[in-house]
């Protein structure tokens, strides 16, 4: 199956406590059904101090749920996705405006 979000693309949460923030999905976790998305769902992590890296409480994006993300259209709404077929290639397209993405 074709997947509806990808990495890049500019996303709003719908749901918890990041609900409507926006930001750009760094990385898609397709066997989880979760993304991670820059700035969203962030999370404290303790690490040890190397030569390498200070250590301390480092902040993380952790993954949200795909259910919980919508794609936003050109005017900045929360739109669902859809596909259909341009020129024999299977396109996405957001189905608020009709335009693809």
């Amino acid at each position: 199956m074709a997947a509806k979000l990808r990495k890049g693309d500019r996303v709003i949460v719908l749901t918890g406590k990041d609900k409507g923030k926006k930001g750009e999905i760094v990385q898609v976790l397709p066997k989880q059904n979760k993304a991670v998305v820059e700035g969203i769902n962030i999370a404290i992590r303790h690490t040890r101090q190397t030569p390498q890296s200070p250590g301390g409480r480092q902040p993380k994006a952790m993954p949200i749920d795909l259910s919980n993300l919508a794609l936003m259209d050109a005017s900045g709404r929360p739109t669902r996705v859809g596909f259909r077929f341009e020129d024999g290639r299977k396109v996405r397209y957001a189905k608020t405006t009709g335009e693809a993405i």
